[in-house]
């Protein structure tokens, strides 16, 4: 028989009642998880103009987000979506099973930029953690674009962190990190300098960053085909150390065969899973209709995915990244009056949370 645990040594982890539930709803069985990702608007709308020559309309994507949805859902532990096209017409269409946990996004697309071309994050106008949590979802989802030396918007968004931190706490749900490296001053994307810093921002980033959320979406320290394998092991590891929370590895849009050896490498450091989206599906909207869409995405999409499963859940539960077991969670248990206590309240009174001062229910 199991060995018995209070649950106040997952409440001091900051694992609380909803978040949890939500990173069990949003794992696999063995604790480790294998996310795809359908909440790129604004990559989906390029590729579906680049496909047809015209912009795409809001039913087109919308469209788009569900087929992918109801084709990839089965095969993965989480699906992450957007809640200005993909979660209502998602659910609505039945197209995510119930056993399949489900991500939302909370920033805007296309965040404004300051005046060395850094970009500031923002949360999605009429949106936010609180409409999350009410509508359903399992977890809540930040994209932070951070690089430590850009210093005001190395301020503005670790401010901005904190405070989507702190409301998924307010409101017990789960909260997925994702730290993005960019170009800023007169680099692109190819620049020389940018790829210089990437390993070194990705794990300072994590140092920083990681210790604000619950799960850490990390992009690959380093580049494939400039560092040797050798030294982008090196980097996974010094991430894995500097990671206070599981991490997973996001794919950055780059093709899937050099994403599958990434995720090879990053389970091999100590990942807990994966969270991707283009390196599955980018070809999709190279497709012109909506039959030949469908099949790619029921066919090649789901092999993808059904292949980095089986590659992810080799790598390290996240219960292992808090020094636990699968037989000591089977042992926590709760003390009597834990729900009276939760939320704000105390035992003797019942007294109710400070997130809600007037209402008893």
């Amino acid at each position: 028989m199991s060995s018995v645990h209070s649950v106040t040594r997952l409440q001091g982890l900051g694992l609380t009642p909803g978040k949890l539930r939500g990173l069990q709803r949003i794992s696999n069985a063995n604790g480790t998880l294998t996310m795809v990702a359908t909440d790129q608007n604004s990559s989906m709308m390029s590729m579906m103009k680049k496909a047809t020559g015209k912009e795409a309309t809001y039913a087109e994507i919308s469209d788009a987000k569900v087929m992918l949805s109801r084709a990839l859902s089965p095969h993965c532990s989480g699906l992450l979506v957007d809640g200005y096209y993909g979660y209502w017409s998602t659910v609505a269409a039945n197209a995510v099973p119930s056993s399949t946990g489900l991500l939302i996004r909370v920033e805007k697309s296309g965040a404004s930029k300051n005046a060395v071309n850094a970009p500031c994050g923002e949360v999605e106008p009429g949106w936010g953690v609180h409409k999350i949590k009410q509508c359903g979802a399992d977890a809540v989802k930040l994209l932070a674009q951070f690089e430590p030396e850009e210093f005001d918007s190395a301020e503005r968004n670790f401010e901005f962190t904190k405070q989507i931190y702190n409301a998924c706490i307010q409101h017990d749900i789960l909260f997925l990190l994702e730290p993005i490296h960019f170009a800023y001053n007169a680099e692109v994307d190819n620049s020389p300098s940018k790829l210089a810093r990437k390993a070194k921002t990705v794990i300072d980033s994590a140092r920083i960053l990681s210790r604000y959320c619950d799960i850490y979406k990390s992009e690959f320290p380093g580049t494939m085909g400039v560092e040797s394998d050798a030294q982008l092991l090196d980097n996974l590891k010094k991430l894995n150390d500097v990671c206070v929370k599981p991490w997973v590895l996001l794919s950055a849009g780059v093709d899937y065969d050099q994403y599958k050896k990434q995720v090879e490498m990053a389970m091999k450091a100590g990942a807990s899973g994966i969270l991707g989206g283009r390196a599955f599906w980018k070809e999709f909207f190279t497709f012109t209709t909506p039959a030949e869409r469908q099949k790619f995405a029921e066919t090649e999409c789901v092999r993808r995915v059904n292949e980095t499963d089986a590659i992810v859940r080799t790598g390290t539960p996240w219960f292992q990244k808090y020094g636990y077991t699968m037989e000591d969670l089977h042992g926590m248990r709760a003390a009597e009056g834990w729900h009276a206590r939760y939320a704000g309240g105390t035992a003797s009174t019942g007294a109710k949370g400070p997130s809600d001062p007037n209402s008893v229910y």
